[in-house]
């Protein structure tokens, strides 16, 4: 692990232990970055769009004119310069230049799901919670709608497929794995699923999840059968840190606490996990950062003051 961008509700964290903060006093939503372009990150923002960076967080600016409200970004798996954005409203952006320039794909609140999306604390809205990009087509990529919809286009944004029967509908993370390229993961505040035909169909393993509001969602880079996860009974413990939360790890025969090494459960936020590319899991949490070889004991990584211990929004490791 070289670098993180840990983004906390109100500052961005940029470093290996020793944080430098960025972004000070914007409220943040989500990051990304990209191992193949380390120096490179987008930190989606709800009162300055989406901010990027290309000097490892030195300096940054606003490169998406979409409003405000960045939900979501994510870089694709093929091409460190296919980034695709989502705000709220919901709609979804894609730029294939590094986030230079960007194009909106039209259409997506046309589906007919769009009349029941709404988001609970703001019911007269949505957003775009998740984008995952899949990882043999560059034009492939899974959305989630928080709430009401998992959808999916297989034209890079042309057209949309809208929610399939069986889909979770209140999907907070999505993840694929370049191992399993077929297969999607998603956890949701309706629980986990898991597809293996590109979100056609849906399974649902939850023998031994016991919490069943799920957040935080990373697969094991070298291992798409090793997924972890984080969550609580739901979103009032889920999402303040006097709250409880969990993290649970599943290997094919059902999920199993994860939470040696980790803080709480109570006082714990749900975590927000991303894998490390050097092959491990990382969490971020209103206790600090952890790192798990494979994802079941967690290790403590570098110091983490009081000014820290907040819901956090996202992580990106490279």
């Amino acid at each position: 692990m070289d670098t993180c961008y840990a983004a906390l509700s109100d500052r961005l964290l940029v470093g290996s232990g020793e944080w430098t903060e960025r972004l000070r006093d914007h409220t943040l939503e989500c990051v990304a970055a990209d191992e193949r372009a380390p120096d490179r990150a987008f930190v989606g923002t709800v009162d300055a769009g989406l901010q990027r960076t290309t000097d490892g967080g030195e300096t940054w600016e606003r490169v998406l004119d979409a409003g405000d409200r960045v939900t979501s970004v994510t870089v694709s798996p093929r091409d460190p310069d296919g980034v695709w954005a989502g705000t709220e409203p919901s709609a979804v952006y894609r730029s294939t230049d590094g986030g230079e320039t960007w194009t909106e794909c039209g259409g997506l609140t046309d589906l007919g799901s769009a009349s029941r999306w709404s988001f609970p604390p703001r019911p007269h809205t949505h957003h775009v919670r998740w984008l995952a990009v899949a990882p043999d087509d560059p034009d492939r990529v899974y959305v989630a709608i928080e709430a009401g919809a998992f959808v999916r286009t297989e034209d890079g944004g042309e057209t949309w497929d809208d929610h399939p029967a069986g889909g979770r509908r209140d999907n907070h993370t999505l993840a694929v794995h370049p191992d399993a390229p077929a297969r999607v993961y998603t956890a949701a505040g309706d629980g986990y699923a898991q597809s293996e035909d590109r979100g056609e169909t849906w399974q649902y393993p939850q023998d031994g999840l016991d919490h069943r509001y799920v957040w935080g969602l990373a697969v094991h880079p070298d291992d798409p059968d090793c997924v972890v996860v984080s969550a609580a009974r739901g979103p009032r413990s889920a999402h303040v840190t006097t709250g409880e939360s969990y993290v649970y790890r599943w290997t094919g025969d059902g999920w199993t606490a994860a939470m040696d090494g980790l803080p709480g459960p109570d006082g714990l936020a749900r975590a927000v996990l991303a894998p490390d590319p050097d092959g491990a899991i990382c969490a971020v949490t209103n206790h600090g950062l952890f790192r798990s070889v494979e994802g079941a004991e967690w290790d403590r990584v570098g110091s983490w003051e009081a000014a820290y211990e907040q819901v956090p929004r996202g992580l990106a490791v490279v």
